[in-house]
């Protein structure tokens, strides 16, 4: 309870100071913000954006294919994927970033035969955008 309404209190903080959220509004407990929310309010921590890149259904849509296991999950969001591999212990699955960010930005060169999208190829999300995926997921 305390928690949230800390986080409540960091958000109207944010907003009187010009609309922005703060990385602190987003503590490392607090659960990330769900598809809808990510629209509207603008993250600034690197982990946070890359979450609502993963879950925006214009953008990564990452949960319509996969189960990505965090106890940050919302719990009014929709529901996982089961047709792709759940990411889970990405950390210990990739040990070089380098790695994961090129399964991101082009899976079919590991794997010719994968339904995963090349999401950097095709321009579905930027540059920024993947980096900031990748810093999501490792830490899951």
């Amino acid at each position: 309870m305390r928690k949230t309404k800390k986080i409540a209190a960091a958000l109207a903080v944010a907003t009187l100071l010009g609309g922005a959220i703060t990385s602190a509004a987003y503590a490392e407990d607090a659960p990330f913000p769900t598809d809808k929310q990510c629209g509207k309010v603008k993250p600034t921590d690197a982990v946070t954006k890359g979450w609502c890149a993963a879950v925006i259904r214009s953008k990564g849509n990452c949960l319509a294919c996969h189960d990505i296991q965090t106890p940050r999950f919302p719990k009014d969001l929709v529901g996982p994927g089961n047709i792709a591999p759940p990411l889970v212990a990405m950390k210990s699955r990739f040990p070089d970033k380098a790695k994961l960010r090129a399964q991101i930005w082009d899976a079919t060169v590991a794997n010719p035969e994968t339904s995963m999208i090349p999401f950097g190829r095709h321009k579905v999300l930027t540059e920024e955008e993947i980096d900031n995926i990748v810093e999501f997921l490792l830490t899951i």
